[in-house]
C-alpha cells in the first residue's frame, strides 16, 4: 500500500489556515465586519484540521 503524504496534507493545511488568517485581518482593516467571523472560523478550522493530521500521522507511524 502507497503511504499517504500526510506531510504534505498538513503543510497545506497550515499554509491555507495562515492565509485565511490573514485575510481576515486584512478584511478587518478594511471594514468588512460582517466576513470576518466567518473567515476567521475557516481559519481556526484549518489548523485544527492540520492539528489533526498531525495526530493521525503520528498514531498510523507508531502501529507500522
Amino acid at each position: 500500500m502507497k503511504q499517504v503524504p500526510f506531510g504534505a496534507l498538513c503543510a497545506a493545511l497550515v499554509a491555507l489556515g495562515t492565509a485565511f488568517g490573514f485575510l481576515a485581518i486584512q478584511l478587518r482593516t478594511a471594514g468588512y465586519e460582517p466576513y470576518v467571523q466567518d473567515i476567521a472560523f475557516a481559519s481556526i478550522m484549518m489548523h485544527f484540521t492540520a492539528i489533526m493530521t498531525a495526530v493521525t500521522w503520528a498514531r498510523a507511524r507508531r502501529t507500522h
